[in-house]
């Protein structure tokens, strides 16, 4: 089965009220597209990192009260689990679709991806697009335009990461509902190849 894209509809899961009825049109609707484009994009990803990346379609298993504003699916070289290591993610808010790098709060790699990110700055800043974000709050739809971003910006990014524990940095393509409800599924498969290859050097330097 091919991955088909996103629709309005889609987004519109994080519209129902309600712990349970969100979780039940979110299972039925999103994630199944979730797994077919996480098997799709394996491949690929795991040829570009040049090991076995495992797919992991989040389950939101720890909710009891408070429905999801997001789900996502996740790359990473381990198949049991992705949160304690750098890995990629493909998901969606109400508002928008996101193609990120991810090394979350559970992850003792962020201060290694800090040190790198630090040496390395200049070199890492003129290879990624100024439409790209960065964040350091995986449960905020929000983020700065990487155009934005400059010397002070990144050094309060890397001072947090090395300092404060449950840190965290995304960085990636965020692209509104409309444009990516209209984006069919083999277009949308490329531009998620290319935005993982144009992030491949921050996946680099987490190690």
């Amino acid at each position: 089965m091919n991955f088909t894209g996103f629709t309005a509809d889609d987004f519109d899961v994080f519209l129902v009220p309600g712990l349970e009825n969100r979780m039940e049109v979110l299972i039925e609707r999103v994630r199944p597209k979730l797994e077919t484009l996480g098997a799709e994009i394996a491949p690929y990803i795991s040829a570009l990192c040049g090991e076995e990346m495992f797919v992991h379609v989040a389950k939101h298993a720890r909710r009891t009260v408070n429905p999801p504003i997001d789900t996502w699916v996740a790359w990473a070289a381990n198949k049991r689990g992705y949160k304690a290591l750098p890995h990629f993610e493909v998901g969606m808010f109400e508002s928008h679709l996101f193609i990120i790098f991810a090394i979350i709060y559970e992850s003792p790699n962020k201060t290694v991806f800090a040190g790198n990110l630090e040496k390395q700055l200049s070199k890492i800043n003129s290879k990624l697009p100024k439409s790209y974000y960065w964040s350091t709050d995986h449960m905020n739809p929000d983020g700065i335009p990487h155009a934005e971003m400059d010397k002070e910006s990144f050094g309060v990014l890397i001072n947090k990461l090395k300092q404060v524990k449950k840190a965290e940095v995304m960085c990636g393509l965020r692209i509104p509902r409309e444009e990516a409800a209209s984006i069919e599924g083999d277009k949308l498969v490329e531009t998620i190849q290319d935005t993982f290859e144009t992030l491949l050097p921050l996946y680099r330097i987490a190690f």
